[in-house]
């Protein structure tokens, strides 16, 4: 049977050759963050079940309670874990190549030409899905251990023109250095330079399954896409993952794929994603989507990032509150300021009612805000402060 080996490998020149060393011999590989605190690799191992484990010095270590992965079967990915406990989403060779082949149709890459560079976690689809288009496409690909704008602007002088985001990244390098940047990850900018490709897709897709330009949307060639009537975005296409790796399957009898976010065609026949359905803040029985208020505050200038939350109150159920990182903190916006930019553009239960200033919003290490965390915090600081006080 097929074997699960775990790489907790340093990112660079060796990882492309592991990957290809676990599928030589038939097995699949499941990418850990070499960063992670041992208790939380343990836990993870825990929760992916690998027969073996490559550390960062090269050393394979047997594992115990090794459960085998299927004919086929290429790749066991966590999830960010964000909302909760971790959980592997299995990925066939033939789901990467899909996505891989869609992909690089869509941005139509030439191996003989063109030159990935890979700086985002490994350990995360939007960083690995760099690499493996790039062996499934034989496109060169240069590796970075992590994300550094010096970095990345040297890698641009010496040929790489493709290349991977997230949108706090995209902020401390000039997109115009590469022919083609991809960001996904976090909310992406509101305004999108001409080489700049926003993408919708999270780890069961393999990678973005939709790309926004200033000129368009373009759903990648095989994959579908379908509104449910609860407001559930709904995906199908070959680049599906398997199964989850506890063999639970992704998609319903149809082979649809019922993802946890919110969204709507508009008049152009694009899809506007409002956010997962979990993020929706009910205050006094209207619903109000945090993404697209917060794309809408990330505009200004005296705002570095924010994030909407719904704090409990007895009156309205939960309350709109506005985190806000500012950009001086000598000088933060005020909650009526804020108040009244967002009743220019969106309905006035969505406008907060209570303003947090703060040094930094938890996020993952692919830019992915952590809004449970961030509430759990806040209610912690409340509870401490014997009660919400409103700025």
């Amino acid at each position: 049977m097929p074997r699960l080996v775990a790489l907790s490998l340093p990112p660079g020149p060796s990882y492309r050759d592991a990957i290809d060393q676990v599928w030589q011999a038939g097995d699949a590989f499941a990418p850990l963050d070499p960063r992670l605190p041992d208790d939380e690799q343990q836990r993870l191992l825990e929760a992916l079940r690998p027969h073996e484990l490559i550390g960062a010095d090269g050393t394979r270590s047997a594992l115990e309670g090794g459960y085998p992965v299927d004919d086929g079967d290429a790749l066991v990915i966590a999830t960010s874990g964000t909302t909760g406990a971790p959980k592997g989403v299995v990925h066939t060779h033939a789901s990467i190549r899909a996505s891989a082949k869609a992909t690089s149709r869509a941005l139509d890459v030439r191996p003989e030409s063109d030159k990935w560079l890979a700086c985002l976690p490994l350990a995360h689809i939007g960083g690995l899905s760099v690499v493996l288009r790039s062996m499934v496409t034989s496109t060169p690909v240069e590796i970075h251990d992590g994300f550094n704008p010096a970095a990345v602007i040297d890698a641009a002088g010496r040929g790489a023109n493709l290349v991977s985001l997230v949108t706090r990244a995209l902020q401390q390098v000039p997109a115009s250095i590469f022919r083609t940047v991809l960001i996904g990850g976090a909310s992406p900018p509101t305004e999108l330079a001409e080489n700049v490709v926003a993408t919708y897709g999270m780890t069961e897709t393999g990678s973005g399954i939709i790309y926004s330009t200033p000129h368009g949307q373009l759903v990648l060639d095989g994959a579908e896409l379908r509104i449910d009537t609860d407001g559930r975005i709904a995906v199908s296409g070959p680049m599906l993952a398997r199964c989850y790796r506890d063999g639970t399957s992704l998609t319903d009898s149809e082979g649809w794929f019922i993802t946890g976010d919110l969204g709507s065609w508009n008049t152009h026949g694009d899809l506007v994603v409002a956010g997962r359905a979990g993020d929706v803040i009910v205050t006094g029985a209207e619903k109000v989507w945090p993404t697209p208020i917060e794309q809408w505050l990330n505009r200004r200038a005296d705002i570095h990032e924010v994030a909407l939350v719904g704090l409990p109150d007895p009156e309205w159920g939960h309350r709109v509150t506005a985190v806000v990182v500012p950009a001086d903190s000598a000088q933060p916006p005020s909650l009526e300021e804020l108040k009244a930019d967002v009743r220019d553009r969106f309905a006035p239960w969505a406008a907060p009612k209570q303003l947090v200033l703060r040094g930094a919003l938890p996020r993952t290490s692919i830019g992915k805000l952590q809004r449970r965390q961030l509430v759990t915090e806040l209610l912690a600081q409340l509870e401490q402060a014997q009660g919400p006080q409103d700025s």
